[in-house]
């Protein structure tokens, strides 16, 4: 069956060097789930390996990985059997953004996205598999956003990733169904992350804001911390939902894409245009 319960449990996270992957590291562990901790920033890394040693006394591992590189997932989910004897979850969380329009965009830029965004989350879900068949209760998290529900322009490659990963989470959950494995999709509204901060941002002319003016035109919409989302998060994998809608912005967008699955595109249009001027 589906994870019914985090204590004594073990859970293996991707992006745990800052945001939301941090926080439910931290979240977990003060329900007595032992954890794995992952990422690309060893500096980032390092900091929520000491908060958690700090503030739980379950066991934490860390674990330097880019999620793009396939071999390095497979190694990490080796890594974490063999140092926690058994894994129960995977929270696959590490993503990255990139604003720029589909004629400007160059092909390295989306292609770094999605080696990220998309096959993190492939890599991620097969390499894991094969561990939960030695317990009885397992669980696959992946995160796509409200992104992977409605498409806004200057965003075509954050919402390929995400529309990709929403489609493959769920045909993935289908398959699972008479098995021991949850598998839920996380989409989160605007959340108090670093991913714009790490972001690529191009500018589509001199009237564009700025990387910074981007940053901080997002953290007035975020209207959720960290915290608050991995709490959410986690109520949600208890209840095994297929989707995990994490803010009102995305209860909201999910709700208007419903209503106007094409029509909304007119209303993200005119917002946009208005943005311009």
């Amino acid at each position: 069956m589906a994870v019914t319960n985090f204590k004594n449990k073990v859970s293996a996270i991707t992006g745990a060097g800052s945001g939301m992957g941090r926080a439910l590291a931290e979240a977990l562990a003060s329900k007595g789930c032992h954890v794995a901790v992952s990422d690309v920033d060893t500096r980032g890394l390092d900091e929520t390996v000491s908060r958690l040693k700090a503030n739980s006394s379950v066991s934490v591992s860390s674990h330097e990985l880019d999620v793009a590189d396939k071999g390095a997932v497979e190694q990490f989910a080796a890594d974490v059997v063999s140092e926690h004897g058994k894994v129960n979850m995977v929270f696959n969380n590490a993503g990255v953004s990139l604003t720029d329009t589909v004629e400007h965009m160059n092909y390295d830029d989306f292609e770094w996205l999605m080696n990220i965004n998309f096959w993190g989350v492939i890599y991620g879900s097969k390499a894991f598999l094969p561990y939960f068949n030695d317990v009885d209760e397992a669980h696959v998290i992946n995160t796509s956003s409200i992104f992977g529900v409605i498409a806004v322009p200057s965003q075509s490659a954050y919402n390929a990733s995400k529309f990709a990963v929403r489609g493959f989470t769920y045909a993935m959950r289908q398959e699972m169904l008479e098995t021991n494995v949850g598998v839920s999709c996380v989409q989160p509204g605007g959340v108090k992350t670093n991913i714009v901060k790490s972001s690529r941002y191009v500018a589509a002319d001199n009237s564009a804001p700025t990387k910074e003016e981007f940053m901080t035109q997002f953290e007035e919409m975020a209207n959720l911390t960290s915290e608050q989302a991995a709490e959410q998060i986690l109520r949600g994998v208890l209840a095994n939902k297929a989707q995990i809608l994490i803010g009102r912005d995305a209860k909201m967008a999910a709700i208007l894409e419903r209503i106007a699955p094409v029509g909304y595109q007119k209303l993200l249009s005119r917002v946009w245009a208005s943005s311009d001027d």
